[in-house]
């Protein structure tokens, strides 16, 4: 359903085009991931669940995958008005 958005998201993990949100890097820290497990989760994902954010109106996207280790993982992203990902939280499941 989302095939569109998730190869967008995909290109912008190939060249570079993510940040982080300080709330994704604690999380990562929190679950002992590295930024490897969240590229490899969006580049081998599927988007699960599309959520609308109260405050501005914009999409974010669930993507569930599979880390480095084969752990699952959901990673919650956004594309960008200036056209970068942004990686808003990470979580195992």
């Amino acid at each position: 359903m989302f095939e569109r958005i998730l190869k967008q998201m995909q290109e912008k993990i190939r060249t570079r085009q993510y940040i982080m949100t300080l709330h994704a890097e604690e999380e990562m820290d929190d679950d002992e991931l590295t930024i490897f497990d969240v590229e490899r989760a969006i580049l081998t994902g599927e988007i699960v669940e599309r959520q609308k954010e109260q405050k501005t109106g914009e999409w974010k996207y669930l993507i569930k995958g599979h880390t480095l280790t084969a752990h699952n993982v959901i990673v919650v992203s956004k594309l960008s008005m200036t056209g970068k990902l942004v990686i808003i939280t990470v979580f195992l499941l």
